[in-house]
């Protein structure tokens, strides 16, 4: 299953859906509309000649046009839905149609409701949450379709610290930690996975972010070297040379013009 997310979805309708009524079995197609699905019931989801397990905190994705087989346990069952159109193209990322939300299972619920609760008085907000609740759903543990080089969890995990911590002292016991693997296991998935050390990615991507304040922003040089983590000017500005291929300076002074486009 593949979801271009460049553009927000325009929902169509969110709710809460109740199934089973006319009994355990029924048949359902959206087709012009993509279907999402966040479970509270126990049952059964078949889809393209595929048996999915419904239990509650899944979710599925079904795209439009496409039948599915609703089995229910125990009917009448209670779910989450909203039917939506995809309007991007670009990049596409893959994800199960059906997926254990696990813990996020409640931050995803408490999005949909604010989609079914924006539906009728704002649909950009609307569109705004269930947008969160598709990139989420991308991130699930089952979901392989992120950026080619981060495809385990727990890189995508270490990524997300890093990201989060860029301006502190970042060591790779304390990332493998967060993390959840041991030291030995994060340095070989993220060679796996990236092509880079951890600690090359950490100063790749502090480089990335100060050649963005360099070129789009007054501040200072020194609060630039501090903010990405490197307080000390004289590392700053060898790490500079190094991985931009240019001083500080020199590449403010391009405005991002050949200098340091690395």
């Amino acid at each position: 299953m593949e979801l271009a997310l460049d553009l927000p979805p325009q929902v169509a309708d969110a709710g809460v859906g109740v199934h089973g009524h006319a009994g355990p079995h029924e048949v359902f197609r959206l087709p012009r509309l993509w279907q999402l699905h966040l479970y509270g019931y126990c049952g059964t989801l078949e889809f393209d000649g595929f048996r999915h397990p419904i239990r509650p905190g899944h979710i599925s994705l079904v795209p439009p046009d496409t039948e599915v087989r609703f089995h229910y346990d125990a009917p009448p069952c209670e779910h989450l839905y909203a039917h939506f159109v995809l309007p991007g193209g670009g990049e596409r990322r893959r994800v199960p149609v059906m997926q254990d939300a696990g813990a996020e299972a409640v931050v995803l619920g408490a999005s949909l409701r604010q989609t079914v609760a924006a539906g009728t008085q704002s649909p950009a907000r609307a569109a705004a949450e269930l947008w969160t609740v598709l990139w989420r759903t991308t991130g699930l543990a089952g979901a392989s379709g992120i950026r080619e080089g981060s495809g385990h969890p727990a890189v995508r995990t270490a990524m997300a610290h890093i990201e989060e911590h860029l301006a502190r002292p970042l060591g790779v016991p304390d990332i493998a930690r967060a993390a959840g693997i041991s030291h030995t296991q994060l340095t070989r998935l993220f060679r796996r996975d990236t092509g880079l050390t951890v600690v090359g990615y950490i100063r790749r991507r502090r480089m990335e972010r100060a050649r963005h304040l360099l070129i789009a922003s007054t501040l200072a040089i020194p609060a630039i070297a501090a903010t990405v983590g490197i307080p000390d000017l004289q590392a700053f500005n060898k790490t500079c040379h190094r991985e931009l291929g240019a001083s500080p300076r020199a590449v403010r002074r391009s405005g991002g013009r050949g200098v340091g486009a690395g």
